[in-house]
This record gives C-alpha cells, sequence and structure tokens, in this order.
C-alpha cells in the first residue's frame, strides 16, 4: 500500500527546483500546467458548491432565510479569512509544497464531507424523500463548511507564489505569462461553475423529484391493489 509519505516523495521529485530544467512543455515547465489545472478545477468546486449552498441550507435544512444569509457569509468571510493561517504555516512551518498538499486534503475531506450531508437515504428512515434526522445533516455540514474553509484559504496564498518558484530566474517572460494564464484558470473556474452547477442542480432534482413520485404511485396502486384483494 502506498503511504502519505510516498506520494510526497513522488510530488517532490517532480515539483523539484533541481529537474524542472528537464520537464519543459511549449517553453513552461510542466508542473505549471499541474497548477493551472487544479487551481481551475479547485475555482470550480469552491464557486460551484457555493452557488447552490443558500438554496441547501433553505430547502433541504429548512433555515430560514436569516439564518441562511448569516451561516452563508460567516462561511465566506472565515474563507478570506483563513489564508492569514496558511501564510504563517507555510512561512514557520511546513513550507509552500507541504502546505498545499495538506490543507487539499483538508478540503476534500470537507467537500466530501457536505456531499454525505446532502444525501437524502443517509436519515430518510420512513421514504417519504426528506430527511428525518436534521441535526446529523446540520452537524456534517457545518464540520463540511469549516473544513473547507480552511483547505480552500489555507492554500491560497501558497499556490500562485509555488508557481512561481517553478521558473528559472532568466524565465521573467514565462513567468509573466503564467500569472496571466493563473489569474485566467481562476476566473474561468469561477464563471464556469456558477452557470454550470445551478443547471445541473435543477436537472438532477428534476429528476430525482420525478423518481420519487413515481415510486409513491407505484407504492400506492400496489397498497390499493392488495386493499381490494382483501
Amino acid at each position: 500500500m502506498v503511504s502519505y509519505q510516498d506520494w510526497l516523495s513522488f510530488w517532490k521529485i517532480c515539483f523539484s527546483p533541481t529537474l524542472k530544467v528537464h520537464h519543459f512543455c511549449f517553453g513552461f515547465p510542466l508542473s505549471i500546467f499541474f497548477i493551472v489545472i487544479n487551481e481551475f478545477c479547485e475555482r470550480f468546486s469552491y464557486y460551484g458548491m457555493r452557488a447552490v449552498l443558500v438554496l441547501y441550507f433553505k430547502f433541504f435544512l429548512h433555515w430560514d432565510d436569516n439564518l441562511s444569509t448569516a451561516i452563508y457569509h460567516t462561511f465566506v468571510a472565515l474563507c478570506y479569512l483563513t489564508p492569514i493561517l496558511g501564510a504563517i504555516i507555510a512561512d514557520s512551518w511546513l513550507g509552500k509544497f507541504k502546505t498545499i498538499i495538506s490543507l487539499s486534503i483538508v478540503y476534500t475531506v470537507g467537500q466530501a464531507v457536505m456531499a454525505v450531508s446532502s444525501i437524502n437515504d443517509l436519515t430518510d428512515y420512513n421514504r417519504d424523500g426528506t430527511p428525518d434526522n436534521i441535526p446529523l445533516h446540520i452537524g456534517l455540514s457545518i464540520s463540511g463548511l469549516i473544513l473547507i474553509a480552511f483547505g480552500t484559504g489555507g492554500i491560497k496564498p501558497c499556490v500562485s507564489a509555488f508557481g512561481g518558484d517553478q521558473f528559472e530566474e532568466e524565465q521573467e517572460k514565462q513567468r509573466s505569462r503564467f500569472f496571466s494564464l493563473f489569474y485566467l484558470s481562476v476566473n474561468a473556474g469561477s464563471l464556469l461553475s456558477t452557470i454550470i452547477t445551478p443547471i445541473l442542480r435543477g436537472k438532477l432534482a428534476l429528476l430525482l423529484s420525478t423518481n420519487w413520485l413515481n415510486s409513491r404511485a407505484k407504492k400506492n396502486k400496489a397498497a390499493g391493489l392488495d386493499h381490494l384483494l382483501d
């Protein structure tokens, strides 16, 4: 079984300053493409989740407008405060690379917890299409949001700086282009996720509601037949 240290050693080799001379593509260090693609996916994930978060609060957790708004803005504020913590961790203890890896794992766990918290069947004991243990879903949701806030905020001050570290001193032109590509990936991920995620949510909600109604109709029909047979 591959351990965490093995993966860390592998990625250290991939991003090693001593080896980057041998890994160029279109004039850029090969590691740059991983950084840009990862940033696009991270921004897509974050803004996609944020785009439907208030709807999740209101229609799944059944919070009112005031509570939904308060929790939403608290989460966003935390996401923009935790970069301070990420910078301290990177500068004082782990360095940029280990901070990105470690907090990305925290980020991924947070997104997984949020995904689990939105599963109806987790506590839908009577199969009526709504969760029966709302406090459990609330606890999972808050835990997931805290982990996401620490993850996304913690890596924020490290990723662009880490990308800049991949270039040699004489590669000023490529470094400048990298930052343009980097911020393009940030904005592209944010824009596309804000458009696509609500559409996907609407289509999935319609599909699930249709399936649930069909299931209830079949059960009612079966119950009616049983009653007639009795």
